[in-house]
């Protein structure tokens, strides 16, 4: 297989950074968000934790299956033996290598992490994944023994992700290493590495390009359908975007098992590992990917996830107008954001069916969101419900929260209300 890296290295730095900055963890587990180590601290089991480490920031090598690997480490920059960390490992392409993960901040998932996570970039043998006798699975065996062994890390929280021969990669660890990861992200991925099973469930998200004139978007789909089967999901085509559009379409499979979602982005475009939509300025990639990650809470029994398309909407027309409080963080860079919001129905009687407007700053667009249907892009906005948060009980919440470009205001939305009824803040 060859790649050309030329396309690569044209997105790798296109990523979107973005800190995070949570309420709480439950509501920022619902709403895509991040628990803080703080928030997880009690969760752990590994044997580092509360340790005083011996790793940190750098490139180790390993004993592995009889030779030498190596692999790069970075830790939050406030790290303590004391908390409990998610674990995420990045995978690199054929012919690319560690460096080049962490040079892109693990597809962009570090600076969203904001101090939450551990990740880890293993350096594959020929600068691939061939996976030769499960020696590569056996490889983040060892990575992870002496990584738990010496910090404290959320074992309910290992994820992997990759691009092209990274994702055949974090295909083959779903498939061998169900009970380890709780999820994984392959992108523009094929079945090179090897799959010992995919009989048992992983929470799954593919991503592929329909024009990858690398590795055929029927790769992907393939590595997608495996999971739709071991997960119990209603099997479907998903829609795709048509050729010259310059967007994407991200879907979520119904009826999978609670807990281990499939949730499928397909993009217009070739072999690339952090795709932008057309006049979009950063890769929607990195803000999905987390939301995919960082929906499942700590050492809980799985929550079911979200079981619709992300474009539709729930067919429930909003009830009558409700009392409502409302809450939002929003994290900025320089000329993006991201915004989570939450919204708690102070009145007496249920909400069946929600449409939450609001103001957003001049010169804001919303490039993508989790949790609602938004239109318009900008202005005034409503986030109105998908069908699986379209009831909202008296004193209960709903959190959603989207990705936005700014032309310098990166300020909060105003002005909410709830099927008509004005909200207060929080």
């Amino acid at each position: 297989m060859t790649e050309r890296r030329a396309s690569h290295r044209t997105v790798l730095g296109v990523v979107a950074a973005a800190a995070v900055t949570l309420v709480a963890a439950a509501t920022a587990l619902m709403a895509g968000g991040i628990a803080s180590a703080g928030q997880i601290g009690a969760m752990a089991t590994t044997a580092g934790c509360g340790k005083t480490p011996t790793l940190r920031d750098g490139t180790y090598t390993i004993q592995s299956g009889g030779r030498a690997r190596t692999y790069i480490l970075r830790l939050p920059g406030n790290y303590s033996s004391s908390q409990s960390y998610r674990l995420v490992v990045g995978l690199h392409w054929l012919n690319g290598s560690a460096n080049d993960v962490v040079g892109n901040g693990f597809y962009g998932l570090q600076q969203r992490a904001a101090n939450s996570a551990i990740f880890v970039a293993p350096q594959g043998l020929d600068a691939g994944w061939a996976n030769t006798g499960g020696r590569d699975v056996t490889l983040v065996d060892d990575i992870l023994r002496t990584v738990e062994n010496d910090l404290c890390v959320d074992t309910s929280q290992r994820f992997a992700l990759g691009f092209s021969y990274g994702g055949a990669m974090s295909y083959a660890l779903a498939c061998a290493r169900p009970t380890v990861f709780r999820a994984v992200a392959p992108i523009a991925g094929a079945n090179l590495s090897g799959c010992s099973s995919a009989s048992q469930p992983v929470a799954y998200f593919g991503i592929h390009g329909i024009r990858d004139s690398v590795l055929n978007i029927s790769n992907g789909r393939g590595l997608r359908d495996s999971f739709v089967r071991a997960n119990g999901c209603t099997a479907q085509n998903p829609p795709e975007p048509a050729q010259g559009s310059g967007t994407h379409i991200t879907t979520n499979y119904t009826g999978c098992r609670a807990g281990y979602p499939v949730r499928w982005a397909a993009f217009d475009g070739d072999h690339v590992p952090l795709p932008v939509d057309r006049n979009a300025s950063s890769s929607w990639v990195s803000g999905e990917v987390w939301q995919f990650f960082t929906q499942f809470g700590s050492t809980s029994s799985p929550s079911p996830g979200p079981s619709d398309p992300v474009p539709s909407a729930s067919s429930s027309s909003p009830s009558g107008p409700a009392a409502c409080r409302v809450s939002s963080t929003v994290n900025p860079w320089s000329n993006g954001l991201t915004a989570n919001i939450t919204v708690t129905n102070t009145g007496g009687s249920a909400v069946n069916g929600w449409a939450v407007a609001f103001d957003l700053p001049s010169g804001q667009s919303i490039t993508n969101g989790w949790n609602a249907t938004y239109s318009p892009m900008s202005g005034r906005v409503v986030a109105s419900n998908v069908a699986y948060n379209a009831t909202v009980a008296p004193g209960a919440s709903v959190s959603f929260g989207f990705q936005a470009t700014h032309s310098g205001n990166s300020g909060a939305p105003a002005a909410y209300t709830l099927n008509g009824a004005t909200c207060t803040s929080a």
